[in-house]
């Protein structure tokens, strides 16, 4: 974009120079400032309930809150005077007090909504983080008589109704049915990342979205932490969307403001720079009020760094640094390079149009794990590397792994993963892709496909009914003996000579890769046991491992029908 190109609306280029220089990174809105004045002016009156001597916000709350505050409740179009955020995500690290401001913002949109009977909501994921944000609002009403005239509160209903008005304020846990009757003309969401392990986060949001487009409108603001997992689900589409508007990606005419205080995706990774402590003040806007330096220090050092775990949930915590960008030192090294060979329109069908010669790998395991399929094909002329890969999952996996079914669910909408209700179901389709990959000679006569013979009985006789026989397959077992294709896929990716379909559904299973140093070598494993799967990275592996051998196509097996000498009639 030319410096005299117009900025897309909320795009935000300086981000990371706002934050180093102390300020909100997120773009200049234009504001109606009367509704900003009286917006501030109840704000800063209102007290804290639970800090010694109560505090009013005017004494308590950064001036970074209160850009937020005016943002999302006064933003104005100078030409039209029609509201411009109707949606916002601040993603600030733990322990900010963004509960305490956000209980505090849901008071003061309540105040200023002059329209009667209408519902506003406060959601938090879970009953502990609701009843919270319910007390800090409510203690905040006790502490000044004015606000028990304007305000009634109702304890056993967590609702705080303004009299004047009748619109009522709800503060609730999050549940599938959270939005009844009218739709809310603001929701505010608090710790959004938590829904991220949620099923059916994205339908209640649509649901809670369904005020938007009717003609009085409705807001909607997330406020979380980074989560101390892989974005997943909800989260992850969230996030993505606020980054693509701030960096100038996200189109014309936005309706979303993002606040995101994280570091440059590159200092992500540099462990060096993030674990640095006279850099983490860019991120912490409440640094020196509700947040002690010395205790954050302290609680690094005895906590934070007990075992690399530990650390990457600190850090994910208190310095939004995402799991799956600044990894620990276990990781696989070829992780760094995997988003940059993704090549978009990569299907099987085009890596089969390409390929010269291709190999498969297999990789199964229990109910509650993947089925992994790998295809890798050699390009003809270039001979650079073609990388495809699915899952397959039994139903069981969603109840049993309940923290990654949303993500689960998300891979199934992608394409990348196949869910049935009974596993055979599966296994019939992978061998009915490897029969279709039989029928185009790509496969060569020997070493064709690779696969753990362990518990794989049943994947054999699909295998053979479809004409992958024991001829065609190779063997593999897993750990050290996998550590060649280790080294040969990190090489290929860094010297750019192997191309995948970047899919997420291995964006997520690479991430989740571990190198554990064996007796005989290095070996891939799991970050964490359960729900961080990596059965398609090790078919991968397995694919790679034939493919290294520098096999050649067996091609189309030979029909007596294409023989112009055959006949039926003996000579």
């Amino acid at each position: 974009m030319r410096s005299t190109d117009a900025l897309p609306r909320f795009a935000c280029p300086d981000w990371w120079e706002k934050l180093q220089a102390g300020e909100t990174p997120m773009a200049d809105v234009p504001l109606n400032e009367q509704k900003a004045g009286k917006a501030i002016a109840f704000f800063n009156k209102l007290r804290l309930p639970d800090v010694p001597g109560n505090p009013s916000l005017a004494d308590a709350c950064g001036e970074w809150f209160r850009a937020i505050l005016v943002a999302f409740l006064a933003s104005e179009d100078p030409e039209t005077k029609q509201r411009l955020v109707w949606e916002l995500l601040c993603m600030v690290p733990k322990k900010n007090s963004k509960t305490t401001y956000v209980a505090a913002l849901g008071l003061t949109a309540l105040f200023m909504e002059e329209a009667p009977s209408r519902q506003m909501l406060i959601v938090a994921p879970s009953q502990n983080i609701s009843e919270r944000c319910f007390d800090q609002a409510q203690g905040m009403i006790r502490l000044d008589a004015r606000l028990k005239a304007i305000f009634k509160v109702q304890d056993h209903l967590k609702c705080i109704e303004r009299r004047k008005t009748g619109t009522k304020l709800d503060v609730k846990s999050f549940a599938t049915d959270i939005v009844t009757g009218e739709i809310p003309i603001l929701t505010i969401i608090d710790e959004l990342h938590e829904l991220g392990k949620k099923a059916k986060a994205a339908a209640v949001m649509q649901q809670i979205r369904g005020g938007g487009i009717t003609m009085q409108g409705g807001q909607v603001l997330m406020i979380t932490t980074q989560s101390d997992e892989q974005p997943a689900g909800i989260w992850k589409t969230e996030l993505d969307k606020a980054r693509k508007i701030r960096d100038g990606k996200g189109g014309k005419s936005p309706i979303l403001l993002p606040v995101i205080y994280e570091f440059p995706e590159g200092l992500q990774r540099d462990q060096q720079y993030w674990r640095d402590r006279r850099h983490w003040k860019y991120l912490l806007p409440n640094l020196g009020r509700s947040i002690d330096p010395q205790r954050l220090v302290d609680d690094y050092e005895n906590n934070g760094r007990a075992t690399k775990a530990a650390e990457q949930i600190w850090a994910s915590q208190h310095l939004n640094i995402e799991i799956g960008v600044g990894l620990g030192d276990d990781r696989w090294s070829g992780s760094d390079r995997w988003a940059r060979c993704a090549e978009e329109g990569l299907t099987l069908e085009a890596l089969l149009e390409r390929s010269e010669v291709v190999t498969i790998g297999i990789d199964g395991g229990g109910s509650d794990d993947l089925l992994g399929l790998a295809v890798i094909g050699r390009e003809t002329t270039t001979r650079r590397w073609l990388l495809w890969a699915h899952a397959f999952a039994n139903e069981i996996v969603l109840r049993r792994r309940k923290d990654i079914a949303a993500r689960l669910l998300d891979f199934e909408e992608e394409g990348s993963l196949t869910i049935a209700k009974i596993g055979m179901n599966n296994i019939r389709a992978l061998a009915k892709i490897c029969a279709d990959i039989l029928e185009t000679g790509l496969l060569p006569e020997k070493a064709a496909v690779g696969i753990d013979p362990n518990n794989a009985s049943v994947i054999f006789e699909e295998l053979d009914k479809v004409g992958i026989v024991a001829s065609l397959r190779q063997k593999l077992l897993q750990g050290p003996a996998l550590q060649p294709a280790l080294y040969g896929l990190d090489l290929k990716l860094d010297d750019q000579t192997l191309s995948h379909d970047g899919s997420r559904m291995m964006d997520w299973v690479v991430s989740n890769v571990r190198i554990e140093q064996a007796a005989k070598g290095p070996m891939a494993t799991k970050r964490a046991a359960g729900s961080a799967k990596i059965d398609p990275f090790i078919a991968a592996e397995q694919a790679a491992i034939l493919m290294s051998w520098n096999p050649t196509a067996r091609g189309r097996l030979a029909s007596p029908w294409d023989d112009p000498n055959f006949s039926l009639v003996a000579a």
